[in-house]
């Protein structure tokens, strides 16, 4: 996770945490999952825009030797799983994916992918996030929308 991460000051008083404790909280939270096997860091949070970046690199290719379309979905799925997380109460509630579509626009054999995920719609049991994936030159490279329920803590 990088240590230049900018988080927005409303990210931080919903979770009741300062700059760092925040930062090391992420840090451990996506530790040994799917984000940190892909190299998804985080880059921007706040409640209405989302940046993360991922490299394209062996790791998330296909065979071809290209971006793979699921590694973009899996970085798409990841923004809008975090904006939604970081716009309601963690104490009583977590996100879960419902459903996500993606158009591979551009094809991509190496550097970095850069997703913005932006608000359609945040409801309080649903939120609907639009997920641009761009290159360095900020060209499409693929586009996606995806949709969060938000469940109660049992």
């Amino acid at each position: 996770m990088r240590g230049d991460l900018t988080v927005g000051d409303a990210v931080l008083q919903l979770h009741k945490m300062d700059r760092e404790t925040f930062v090391n909280h992420v840090k451990e939270t996506v530790k040994d999952t799917l984000i940190d096997v892909l190299g998804i860091e985080y880059v921007e949070l706040f409640p209405d825009r989302v940046v993360l970046t991922m490299p394209v690199e062996p790791r998330t290719m296909q065979p071809a030797r290209i971006l793979h379309g699921g590694a973009s979905v899996v970085l798409a799925e990841t923004a809008a799983t975090l904006a939604t997380a970081i716009n309601i109460d963690p104490e009583r509630f977590y996100p879960v994916g419902m459903e996500i579509n993606a158009n591979h626009l551009r094809r991509k054999s190496d550097g970095v992918v850069t997703a913005t995920a932006t608000p359609l719609h945040k409801g309080r049991t649903t939120m609907v996030w639009d997920i641009k994936i761009t290159d360095e030159d900020g060209k499409l490279v693929c586009i996606s929308r995806c949709t969060m329920a938000i469940l109660p803590k049992r």
